[in-house]
């Protein structure tokens, strides 16, 4: 089992998250957006499951510079990362099971 933390991640230390996890879902949100909100607990209780993927997220207002290189042009827009390369996009609120789904094609 995971240990059940979703990872505030920045602009700063994004390429070392990717490039250091096998395998990891960056959940670009903002505190303003409301569906952001609802998938926020989904992702924790997925953290919680599985400790094959690392669950972080980023806040798109204060870390632009990572939201622009990878054209996230709305949130929530969740992106998986395998060794450091994009392998996934989901753009709008997902359920768990479909986060989980599209994470477990990755294992």
């Amino acid at each position: 089992m995971g240990e059940g933390t979703v990872i505030g991640i920045s602009d700063n230390d994004f390429q070392k998250t990717i490039s250091e996890n096998p395998l990891v879902l960056v959940d670009f949100w903002a505190p303003w957006c409301g569906p952001c909100r609802a998938v926020a607990p989904v992702l924790e209780e997925i953290s919680t499951e599985t400790d094959k993927v690392l669950i972080t997220k980023m806040n798109t207002d204060e870390n632009q510079q990572t939201a622009a290189a990878h054209g996230i042009m709305s949130i929530p827009t969740m992106l998986i990362f395998k060794d450091g390369e994009l392998v996934d996009q989901m753009v709008g609120a997902q359920s768990k099971a479909q986060i989980m789904s599209r994470i477990e094609s990755h294992f």
